[in-house]
This record gives structure tokens, sequence and C-alpha cells, in this order.
């Protein structure tokens, strides 16, 4: 377990790595011995100092949906980490340059609360019921942390990761607004393009079976520390896709069919 000071030193060095637009080592290799509990003390401290500098809490984002992603980070659950009023892009918009480190994008189902939803003992029923509406989304991913330290060949932890924010960093929305049980959210898919080339397709079922899925998953943990995912929140329920890499002069277009489309340029 990492001491009080531990913690917080690993959120400072995080939240100044985001700042500065550089990365950290890992911190998988510097506290091996850490837990899951240990990565989400360290979120917590690093939550605390984005609301310090200004920033508002606007809903939380869920991570390794997929059994590869679970896979490669050695893990056999979801993670999760928490949406900020920076983090909001226009759809149609451009990413500054100096923005982000090593982004990547994403394809997602977003839901946008109209009541709170508590843990520990909900249902997809709770959830859909406790939704506004859903709506397509992207989410741009960032790494304060390096995905590889060179000089052992390890490869970054869950640890590592949630500990930074489950590598949030971005998220668009747009297309069409559909009410929760007006589709089948398990069909909704999309085709993620990178200048007019393909990159990747997927569906909302790759998401734990079902989007909402992973919402019942968030509730209940966060239920585990007297939270819960309030109304008006946004809830990006996880990736369908594998991560497309996003680099300087590219244009991301996600088709989601009846749905809509959404366009973000990276600058």
């Amino acid at each position: 377990m990492m001491t009080e000071s531990q913690v917080e030193d690993a959120a400072r060095r995080l939240f100044e790595a985001e700042r500065d637009r550089r990365q950290i080592g890992l911190l998988s290799l510097e506290f091996p011995q850490a837990t899951m509990d240990d990565a989400y003390r360290v979120q917590a401290a690093l939550a605390k100092r984005k609301a310090a500098s200004g920033l508002t809490i606007k809903g939380w984002k869920i991570g390794l949906t997929s059994k590869a992603m679970q896979s490669a980070l050695s893990i056999d659950i979801p993670d999760s980490g928490i949406l900020f009023d920076d983090m909001f892009f226009a759809d149609g918009g451009t990413v500054p340059a100096d923005r982000f480190i090593q982004p990547r994008i994403e394809a997602e189902i977003a839901f946008v609360m109209k009541a709170p939803l508590a843990g520990p003992d909900i249902s997809i029923d709770d959830v859909l019921d406790a939704t506004d509406h859903i709506t397509p989304a992207l989410e741009i991913l960032d790494t304060r942390i390096e995905r590889m330290n060179k000089e052992t060949g390890k490869i970054r932890t869950f640890f590592d990761t949630i500990s930074d924010n489950a590598a949030n960093a971005g998220i668009v929305v747009g297309g069409r607004v559909t009410g929760p049980r007006e589709a089948d959210l398990r069909w909704i898919g999309a085709i993620v393009s990178r200048n007019g080339e393909v990159e990747e397709t997927g569906l909302g079922a790759g998401v734990l079976d079902h989007p909402a899925k992973g919402i019942v998953w968030l509730a209940t943990r966060l239920h585990q520390f007297g939270m819960r995912i309030e109304a008006g929140q946004v809830v990006l329920s996880g990736s369908f896709i594998r991560p497309v890499e996003c680099r300087h002069g590219d244009e991301i277009v996600s088709d989601f069919g009846r749905y809509g489309t959404i366009r973000i340029s990276f600058a």
C-alpha cells in the first residue's frame, strides 16, 4: 500500500505532466507492489488538484471494456476516470497542436443522465430509466505516463492507466440524440476513418455485451466510496473499437449510420 505522501507526489507529477505536455516514467516500476485501490487513490488526488485549479466535473468514462484491452493490461474488469469541463470538444472542431502528447481516439456511446444513479443493486433497466438520452461519441485518449520503459521493455499496467485518470483526455459528442429505449444499443455501431481511410469498425455489443453494463459496474464501484453518478452528468460507456492513433493534420470521422456522424481534426 502506498503512503499518503507517495500518492500525493504521484498525483502532483501527473498533474504537471499534463500541464507541461510531457510524460513521466512508469509508476508501476516505481511502486511494483501498488494495488488497484492505490491507483484510484492517485486518481482521486489528481482529480482534487484539477478541481482546485478551477475545473468542474462533468461526468465519467469507463475503459477497458473489451477482452483485448483487458488482456493487454493484465486486468479482468473495466476501469473508470473522471470527465472535466475542459475535455469537451465541439463536433467538427479542431484540437490544438499543443494540447496532447500522444492522442488516440475511440468510438463509444455516451449516456446523458436525467436522474442520479447509485449502487450497489442496480440493473441495465435502472441505467436506462436514469438516462435522458444516448448519443454517439468519440473519446480522445492521451497518456501522461510512458507506454513502455525503454530500458526494461516493461509496458504500462492497470496501475499506470488508472492513476493517469484512465488515460482520459477529451470527448466529442454529436450525431442524433436518441432515447435510451429507442434503439438496440448492442447493435449501434460505427465506422471510424482517418483521413478518408477506414481504420476500425465495431458494435455496441463489444462493450461487455451491452453498453449499459459498464454503467452498472461504475455505479457499483462508486457506491463503495459513498459516491454516485449525478443527474446531468455524461458517462462514456466504453469503446467498441481499438484505439486509433491521431497525428498532426489528421481528420477523424466516425460514421454511426442512422445515428449520425462525428468529426474531429488534429492541428
